[in-house]
Protein backbone atom coordinates (compact mmCIF):
# COMPACT_ATOMS: atom_id res chain seq x y z
CA UNK A 1 0.00 0.00 0.00
CA UNK A 2 1.35 3.58 -0.58
CA UNK A 3 1.93 6.02 1.94
CA UNK A 4 -0.24 8.97 2.36
CA UNK A 5 0.56 12.10 -0.11
CA UNK A 6 2.86 14.32 1.23
CA UNK A 7 1.39 17.90 1.24
CA UNK A 8 3.32 20.98 -0.63
CA UNK A 9 4.80 22.77 2.33
CA UNK A 10 3.14 26.50 2.03
CA UNK A 11 6.52 28.59 1.65
CA UNK A 12 7.73 26.53 -1.54
CA UNK A 13 8.57 29.05 -4.30
CA UNK A 14 6.94 29.29 -7.61
CA UNK A 15 10.12 28.59 -9.55
CA UNK A 16 11.18 25.53 -7.14
CA UNK A 17 7.95 24.32 -7.37
CA UNK A 18 7.87 24.52 -10.98
CA UNK A 19 11.49 22.91 -11.29
CA UNK A 20 10.05 19.68 -9.22
CA UNK A 21 6.75 19.80 -11.68
CA UNK A 22 9.01 19.86 -14.83
CA UNK A 23 11.04 17.33 -13.04
CA UNK A 24 8.25 14.96 -12.76
CA UNK A 25 6.89 15.55 -16.47
CA UNK A 26 10.25 14.67 -18.31
CA UNK A 27 10.40 11.50 -15.94
CA UNK A 28 6.73 10.67 -16.61
CA UNK A 29 7.22 11.24 -20.58
CA UNK A 30 10.50 9.18 -20.61
CA UNK A 31 8.52 5.84 -19.63
CA UNK A 32 10.78 4.40 -17.69
CA UNK A 33 8.90 4.79 -14.21
CA UNK A 34 7.65 1.69 -12.75
CA UNK A 35 3.46 1.77 -12.50
CA UNK A 36 3.32 2.56 -8.47
CA UNK A 37 5.91 5.67 -8.95
CA UNK A 38 4.11 7.28 -12.10
CA UNK A 39 1.33 7.33 -9.90
CA UNK A 40 3.28 8.65 -7.19
CA UNK A 41 4.67 11.26 -9.36
CA UNK A 42 0.91 12.10 -11.10
CA UNK A 43 0.06 12.73 -7.89
CA UNK A 44 2.88 14.97 -6.39
CA UNK A 45 2.52 16.75 -10.21
CA UNK A 46 -1.20 17.54 -9.52
CA UNK A 47 -0.50 18.80 -6.20
CA UNK A 48 2.67 21.12 -7.45
CA UNK A 49 0.14 22.51 -10.17
CA UNK A 50 -2.19 23.56 -7.60
CA UNK A 51 0.58 25.13 -5.58
CA UNK A 52 1.70 26.81 -8.79
CA UNK A 53 -1.72 28.28 -10.03
CA UNK A 54 -2.56 29.57 -6.51
CA UNK A 55 1.28 31.43 -6.53
CA UNK A 56 -0.04 32.91 -10.02
CA UNK A 57 -3.45 33.82 -8.60
CA UNK A 58 -1.86 35.28 -5.73
CA UNK A 59 0.80 37.62 -7.35
CA UNK A 60 -1.94 38.18 -9.68
CA UNK A 61 -4.18 40.16 -7.08
CA UNK A 62 -1.44 41.69 -5.68
CA UNK A 63 -0.54 42.91 -8.87
CA UNK A 64 -4.17 44.02 -9.96
CA UNK A 65 -6.60 46.82 -8.13
CA UNK A 66 -10.27 46.17 -8.25
CA UNK A 67 -12.28 49.33 -9.62
CA UNK A 68 -15.42 50.47 -8.18
CA UNK A 69 -17.80 52.34 -9.92
CA UNK A 70 -19.51 55.43 -8.61
CA UNK A 71 -22.23 53.18 -6.99
CA UNK A 72 -19.19 51.66 -4.92
CA UNK A 73 -20.04 48.26 -7.02
CA UNK A 74 -17.26 46.83 -8.26
CA UNK A 75 -16.47 47.03 -11.89
CA UNK A 76 -13.76 44.67 -12.58
CA UNK A 77 -9.69 44.76 -12.44
CA UNK A 78 -6.97 46.75 -14.15
CA UNK A 79 -3.43 46.72 -13.45
CA UNK A 80 -1.74 48.42 -10.65
CA UNK A 81 0.13 51.65 -11.31
CA UNK A 82 3.56 51.45 -9.38
CA UNK A 83 6.09 54.69 -9.29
Amino acid sequence: MSEPASPVPADLSFEDALSRLETIVSRLESGQAPLEESITLYEEGARLKEHCEARLKSAQLRVDKIVVGSDGAARGLEPAEFG
